[in-house]
């Protein structure tokens, strides 16, 4: 998938005070390169995504995409997934789903879609889905929350749908978190980030990206109602996780 896009150099210059990580105008402007070059196996999670979303996707049904950003998730299922079926985007920036719905116009997306403004931290009521995507999105919802929208994802989906997590994890042990930690960043300087902009970075999100272990996610989606539970994807501190009603 190529698309045009800026370089991300977000976090290239010193700054005196480093904010919280918002997804701002100038982080959907560059948020395809940042997300490649900061997430491993970035375009493997999409295409597993759509493969599982296919397999479970039930005719003149919704498919959810919470947190969808620039659409990434959207434009690579589109493919894999019948006429009937339609997108709902959520994302609480303005900024990215103006680029989603510009980059779903170029991939010549044209099933139905609706994109709605709505932060995850508040009520949300979902409808009529058999398949529910949270891609690398609720480790930013408030861990208060988190339970609250589980148990929303699970009211909204049809009897055998799923939903499909990828996610930021931390390692059951903290001596392999460390590693982990360090072979993840080992991962970015890979990918020329600068020792200056990992540090910015890592500290621009210690409040506002919040990680569980593997086993405290899947505790959680039981918790919510969902039965089966099993993990598809794990690399270091990522994991994808399938749980379906």
């Amino acid at each position: 998938m190529t698309s045009e896009t800026g370089k991300d150099q977000i976090f290239n210059e010193a700054f005196k005070e480093v904010q919280d990580f918002k997804f701002s105008k100038n982080v959907a402007t560059v948020f395809d390169d940042m997300v490649t070059r900061s997430v491993p196996f970035y375009l493997e999670m999409q295409r597993m995504i759509a493969e599982i979303a296919a397999d479970h996707c039930q005719s003149n049904t919704k498919i959810y995409d919470l947190g969808c950003s620039t659409g990434t998730t959207m434009i690579h299922m589109d493919g894999f997934l019948p006429e009937d079926v339609s997108f709902v985007g959520i994302d609480d920036s303005d900024s990215m789903l103006d680029k989603c719905r510009a980059k779903m116009q170029e991939f010549g997306v044209r099933r139905p879609t609706e994109l709605l403004n709505a932060d995850l931290n508040e009520p949300l009521q979902i409808q009529d889905a058999s398949v529910v995507v949270v891609c690398l999105t609720l480790q930013f919802v408030r861990p208060i929350h988190r339970l609250r929208l589980l148990k929303s994802i699970y009211e909204g989906l049809r009897k055998d749908g799923v939903m499909i997590v990828m996610e930021k994890i931390l390692a059951e042990d903290s001596s392999f978190n460390r590693k982990f930690i360090k072979y993840y960043y080992d991962y970015k300087r890979r990918n020329n980030y600068s020792e200056m902009e990992i540090a910015q970075k890592r500290e621009a999100l210690e409040n506002v990206l919040i990680p569980y272990k593997l086993s405290e996610n899947i505790t959680l989606f039981r918790e919510a109602g969902f039965g089966n539970v099993d993990t598809f994807f794990k690399w270091y501190n990522f994991a994808g996780i399938v749980a379906q009603k």
